[in-house]
């Protein structure tokens, strides 16, 4: 599941916020931070994406919603679920942005979008709420810097982190004669335990990474990115502050694509190009013993937990997990690519004081931990990080958490939506065969000189 998430630098904390609620137009004097109570009722909407089986986020919006509600009289949220692919969910609920009368009041908002969203006068800053909330100084800086734009001001409240690795069967692994303790340290080392598992475990996939647009960001992000920050180039130099077009670690990431699709081991690209595929991996291949490797995220346990969609208790001693490699093994020896999502209000909200509040309610302590077990995310509030419960959530946490040492971020600029999707088009060529690595790289390379300017392009290494 792509989230599924990215989306936040070194943080090893969580989220999920604070509490309280007050109506927009009140002239009587707000609550304190950690109070419940509102000044007055109001109607609220909020919005979130909902697709395949899992039930985390409506079940844990329905109880913020009895609470927010029975704590307010009168008031009432009213919960939007947008049922869209990823990609398909960004382009909706950007539709019901446009106007105060489809807007809603709360969105769930992805890290890299904030920039783009801003530009197209999407989103409300949050400094002048957020300057009175005392539960800001529980999240990680990191975190806040996540939610921060261009401009310098803050348009979301995170709710939590993720970072992404190499999940393995060990079932699959012990009958292909691979170690239980899988510790690669290349590109080769992945394509030959994937080699070795096509060879001797016949009827399994091999390997899976997310290609092609059905799967959207998962599919530039998770996919690709986790490959090209293992190369030694990037999808833009900060130092001169350019996108990096002609690199050769571009189209070594490509080549890679292309080998594991060329070569059956990875799925048929039918099965790839299945917008239901971030689901199937987490809900029926991983649990159904039918997918030896997979580069994907740290919430994918969530989906075996007992409020998960596939409850699975037996994932703890079968799944392992094991950090992608760089592709020489040079550098820091692993990559991770971390996200994040937030709770942001639109501009063309009719209620943002209330919906300042719902998002405050949404961010208790006591939220924040429920989620942030619940939804397998990597803590981005300090007190939450340092819950108990949350703590031995899962024998993965500390694994995921220590990734963040390695991790790094999208460049996420008004422009990097485009650019994402030239890679996931690039990515797609390659892998039904339609495009060499050369070609699709070159035609990536103008498409961001088209997107950008070429003055704004810098060659790679």
């Amino acid at each position: 599941m792509s989230r599924k998430r990215f989306k936040v630098a070194a943080v090893t904390s969580a989220l999920l916020l604070a509490v309280t609620a007050c109506s927009q137009g009140s002239t009587t004097k707000q609550p304190d931070a950690g109070s419940s109570q509102s000044s007055g009722p109001a109607h609220i909407k909020i919005a979130y994406q909902q697709w395949g089986p899992g039930v985390v986020m409506k079940n844990f919006l329905t109880g913020v919603k009895s609470e927010y509600e029975a704590a307010n009289p009168g008031s009432t949220v009213e919960i939007l679920p947008i049922v869209a692919s990823e990609n398909d969910y960004y382009t909706k609920l950007q539709l019901m942005m446009r106007s105060p009368n489809t807007a809603p009041d709360v969105v769930y908002e992805d890290t890299f979008l904030i920039n783009s969203d801003i530009t197209a006068g999407y989103l409300k800053p949050l400094d002048d709420y957020i300057n009175k909330w005392d539960q800001w100084g529980q999240f990680q800086d990191t975190a806040k810097g996540a939610a921060k734009a261009l401009d310098g001001k803050t348009y979301g409240v995170p709710d939590g982190t993720d970072t992404r690795a190499l999940w393995y069967n060990k079932q699959i692994f012990a009958k292909a004669g691979l170690p239980a303790d899988w510790q690669p340290k290349t590109w080769d080392d992945v394509l030959s335990a994937a080699r070795t598992i096509k060879q001797k475990v016949p009827g399994v996939i091999p390997m899976n990474v997310y290609s092609g647009k059905p799967m959207g960001e998962a599919s530039a992000m998770q996919g690709f990115e986790m490959l090209l920050y293992g190369t030694k180039d990037t999808l833009y130099n900060n130092d001169q502050q350019k996108w990096v077009v002609g690199s050769q670690g571009f189209k070594d990431s490509l080549n890679f694509i292309k080998t594991i699709y060329t070569e059956g081991l990875a799925p048929s690209p039918k099965q790839a190009l299945d917008p239901n595929m971030g689901s199937k991996v987490g809900t029926e291949l991983l649990p159904g013993g039918k997918l030896g490797i997979a580069l994907d995220g740290s919430w994918i346990y969530g989906n075996w937990q007992k409020t998960g969609a596939k409850p699975w208790p037996q994932w703890t001693e079968v799944m392992g997990q094991t950090a992608m490699p760089t592709q020489d093994g040079s550098g820091k020896g692993k990559v991770s690519l971390s996200g994040g999502w937030t709770w942001a209000i639109p501009a063309k909200s009719k209620n943002p004081d209330a919906a300042w509040n719902l998002i405050k309610t949404l961010q208790t302590q006591k939220n924040a931990t429920k989620y942030a077990t619940d939804g397998a995310q990597i803590a981005v509030r300090k007190d939450v990080a340092a819950d108990a419960t949350y703590k031995n959530s899962a024998k993965s946490t500390q694994f995921f958490t220590d990734l963040v040492s390695v991790t790094v971020y999208r460049p996420a600029f008004a422009e990097y939506p485009k650019v994402s999707n030239e890679i996931i088009t690039a990515m797609e060529a390659v892998m039904t065969g339609q495009s060499t690595p050369d070609k699709a790289a070159k035609n990536y390379d103008e498409a961001v000189e088209g997107i950008v300017g070429k003055d704004k392009t810098t060659s790679g290494q």
